[in-house]
């Protein structure tokens, strides 16, 4: 028998690392090697992708982009962000290495034509983001109407629990609002209830294609009865590195007021989201929920919301039947005349909870009521204000914050965090990083009540300068789940957006093989 070279062992880890799973053989067993205890070690790659951010004249966008820092690890590695439809110099010549005119001649405005352009890919081939230290973060600004999308991965040390904020200010016009969403990873599969193709709302789903090939995505659309009928939500193509935006009114002749959006791909994988424009409310982008499940948390809504509505979703072949419950500052409770709500499988449901608050935060919690689990999807719309100062933000389920959860972007003044422990008491340490300009961390541990909501205005880094992230750790106890408000004032409307924290998946597991496969030798 040939020796198995320790660079098999290194590849699989690495695999891992990469992929949250991989499997090692031994030469002449019938089966994978048993694992004697799962290692956790930290990921050695992750991508995100933001959406292309505006096409309004007004408005301003900031990304922010920071990885925790960590004690042990790699000392190398980048994280960067660039435009997705940057090309990079080998895709921009032509393959034979001339120019590509016909009698092998350019005049001198050709030429000069040609040396603008390139100055200009060049431009949007550099970084938009990229980051230099852990526990730093990093931002960047632009104001430029119909700035790409972007697209970019993180290396060896940036990449354990790499995150980025895209947070657009909209001060008027149809699309007004505070519009924030933390960039999002590649996937094959997205739930967004809470979308709408009404006559007040104008929402988009935004696919971005990270990879060098293009991606293949459909889109099913389910109303109030049942699947929306659409002839051109299938087989879209997402090309390779570049984003498209897609106005989900025009998918279907179907006008209904709460809409369910599945995309999933036939092949590829893109990151998804949608963005959410009401008249005379405002905008924000609405994240993907949790995954199908039988219980769902959508923590963080805020104590002065006057609106609440729940939109709901059964993707399987059963009804589900949930309990509706609400997290407070004291305790759980239901609300008055909403304590239950039937989901009748493919249709979207939803209901008004009006401000279920009252004046206290909360989050809401949906169980089943008969035992049976049926996995449902779910989003809160939000509002804040009344008449012509109001603002619109969603919450997706999400999971908890698990190990730990990132959210960057947070300013001096505006930044609340709501801690959610929908079972059992728990612990949380939460660490302010240093500011992108200057400051020094600052950590504080709080406790959640079981069965509560705890929401706290994080204690700022000393010396703050700039912004900074925010990163939840669970110390001890049962699950947390947590969201982070930012409100930023604006011609006197308190615009405010919602992000939830999820575990950042910084490490994976990695199996130990039971033997040692470097001394098999003849």
């Amino acid at each position: 028998m040939k020796s198995t070279p320790l660079s098999l062992i290194a590849g699989v880890v690495a695999l891992a690392a990469v992929t949250g799973f991989a499997a090692l053989a031994v030469p002449g067993d019938d089966g994978a090697t048993e694992a004697k205890a799962a290692a956790r070690l930290p990921v050695e790659r992750s991508s995100l992708l933001c959406p292309a951010p505006s096409t309004s004249d007004l408005a301003e966008t900031t990304y922010t982009s920071f990885t925790p820092a960590a004690k042990d690890g790699p000392k190398d590695g980048t994280a960067e962000l660039k435009a997705a439809e940057a090309l990079t110099a080998d895709e921009d010549e032509p393959a034979d290495g001339k120019t590509g005119d016909a009698d092998d001649k350019v005049d001198a405005d050709d030429k000069k034509k040609t040396e603008a352009d390139d100055k200009e890919k060049a431009a949007d081939s550099k970084p938009v983001v990229s980051l230099k230290d852990l526990g730093k973060p990093v931002t960047a600004e632009t104001s430029k109407s119909g700035a790409p999308a972007l697209v970019g991965t993180a290396t060896d040390r940036f990449a354990p629990g790499w995150t980025t904020q895209q947070t657009t200010t909209a001060a008027a016009g149809g699309a007004r609002g505070l519009l924030g969403v933390s960039c999002t990873a590649p996937d094959t599969d997205f739930w967004f209830p809470g979308a709408s193709t009404g006559a007040s709302r104008q929402d988009y789903v935004h696919l971005t294609n990270p990879d060098d090939t293009a991606a293949v995505a459909d889109i099913e659309l389910y109303g109030a009865e049942g699947p929306l009928k659409s002839d051109v939500g299938e087989g879209i193509t997402v090309p390779a590195r570049s984003s498209v935006p897609l106005l989900i009114s025009t998918l279907t002749g179907e006008a209904a007021e709460n809409v369910t959006v599945h995309v999933t791909t036939r092949s590829g994988r893109v990151g998804a989201v949608v963005s959410a424009a009401e008249d005379e409310v405002g905008s924000d982008w609405l994240a993907a929920s949790a995954d199908p499940a039988g219980t769902q948390i959508l923590p963080g809504i805020p104590a002065d919301a006057t609106s609440v509505r729940l939109v709901a979703f059964a993707p399987g072949e059963d009804d589900a039947d949930v309990k509706v419950q609400l997290l407070g500052k004291n305790g759980t409770f239901s609300p008055a005349g909403n304590d239950t709500l039937h989901i009748k499988s493919q249709m979207t449901a939803s209901v008004d909870l009006k401000n279920v608050t009252r004046g206290e935060p909360g989050s809401l919690r949906l169980t089943p009521t008969d035992g049976s689990r049926t996995p449902v999807v779910a989003a809160l719309r939000v509002v804040r204000g009344t008449g012509a100062k109001q603002e619109v933000a969603f919450i997706p389920a999400t999971g908890p914050v698990g190990e730990r959860a990132t959210v960057a972007d947070n300013r001096a003044k505006g930044s609340v965090l709501s801690l959610t422990a929908p079972g059992k008491t728990a612990k949380v340490k939460v660490t302010a990083s240093a500011g992108s300009e200057g400051g020094e961390a600052a950590v504080k541990t709080y406790t959640v009540k079981g069965g509560t909501t705890l929401e706290v205005t994080p204690e700022a880094p000393a010396g703050l300068k700039g912004g900074y992230a925010l990163t939840v750790e669970t110390e001890s106890g049962g699950p947390v789940h947590a969201a982070r408000t930012l409100t930023i004032p604006e011609g006197g409307i308190d615009m405010f957006t919602v992000q939830t924290l999820q575990d950042d998946g910084g490490t994976v597991e990695v199996p130990e093989a039971e033997q040692d496969l470097s001394v098999l030798d003849d």
